[in-house]
């Protein structure tokens, strides 16, 4: 390899560096001359850290009613056409990392169809807003994941609503803390196992059916899959799982020219944490522990998702994007 080789090769990469963290940091996108009347992104340093007041709501929350209200990027991301003409269908798309990543995947110029329950349809209708304002197609389909028929109508739905389907991301999780596994009853455990690793299995399934060469699945998996909490046993063991479905389903989807990668994220500000996702206790000094020590918010993961799922980075597929503030990532 020559000099100017090595010197190319060296440019390729610090671009392709400068350019992800510009998609992923809001306060990044920022970057160049403020247009009056332009909202203005807080600068990470600024983001809330604990102690956090002592709240608690019914699952599975509201993200409106949360205090301090997660940032998903509604003023802050900036798309650059990275998903221009693509179509996407995303589970818990109403609130939290979900709703991060439906606001990004609209203003990178994608349609998106969320899914959610419909104790959540407040929080949807403002995703709804958002996309529309990104000047894209929104498709609203409320519905419990956990049936397994809803799961094969949700994919059907949005094939048709959206003219299409390049993009599926299985976010919608469950996770409840329990002290003990005397404490974890069989409904408990059933409904976050098919909430967390049964849907994404039958959405996949019936998404593989309708995808074409070029198509993505991100899945959502978390540092709990290699590092679980002692009171998050159901949880964990399902961030594990959707780990090891995203790799084996990358080996087995390459062929068809459809990539399947995953996003692990740490301590997340989201309505899953005030919901029984965490103690009282526990969550106001949640995410203290990590390097960082503050959660992060929703905001700050959204260009992983788009990273994931864009075509450009046409030959990561099996791979695992990490954002832990600091605390690793599964392997």
């Amino acid at each position: 390899m020559t000099d100017v080789d090595a010197s190319r090769r060296l440019f390729i990469a610090g671009a392709a560096l400068a350019t992800a963290a510009a998609a992923t940091s809001p306060a990044a996108a920022q970057v160049g001359p403020k247009q009056p009347g332009a909202p203005t992104a807080p600068a990470a340093a600024d983001y809330p850290k604990p102690p956090f007041p002592v709240q608690q709501q019914p699952w599975p929350g509201l993200a409106s009613q949360m205090n301090p209200r997660p940032d998903h990027g509604e003023t802050s991301y900036r798309g650059s056409g990275r998903l221009a003409g693509k179509r996407a269908l995303i589970t818990g798309g109403d609130s939290g990392i979900g709703r991060a990543a439906a606001i990004a995947y609209a203003r990178e110029g994608a349609d998106v169809a969320i899914n959610y329950l419909p104790a959540e349809e407040p929080d949807a209708r403002e995703v709804v807003e958002l996309i529309r304002a990104a000047g894209r197609k929104a498709v609203a389909i409320p519905g419990d994941l956990r049936d397994e028929a809803f799961c094969q109508r949700l994919v059907e739905d949005a094939f048709r609503e959206l003219g299409g389907l390049d993009i599926l991301v299985n976010n919608a999780a469950r996770q409840q803390t329990k002290p003990a596994i005397a404490e974890i009853s069989s409904a408990d455990f059933d409904a976050t196992l098919k909430t967390n690793v049964y849907a994404p299995f039958w959405l996949t399934k019936a998404a593989v059916a309708r995808m074409g060469p070029g198509a993505v699945i991100v899945n959502t998996s978390s540092e709990q899959a290699s590092d679980p909490s002692e009171d998050l046993v159901d949880y964990a063991l399902t961030r594990a799982a959707v780990l090891n479905f995203t790799k084996s389903m990358a080996k087995q989807l390459a062929p068809k020219g459809i990539r399947v990668n995953a996003v692990a994220p740490g301590p997340f500000w989201t309505p899953l944490q005030v919901s029984g996702g965490a103690t009282p206790e526990k969550l106001q000094k949640f995410g203290s522990q990590s390097p960082l020590g503050r959660p992060g918010q929703p905001a700050e993961i959204a260009g992983l998702y788009v990273a994931a799922a864009d075509p450009a980075l046409s030959y990561s597929t099996g791979q695992i994007f990490g954002a832990t503030g600091g605390g690793g990532q599964p392997a």
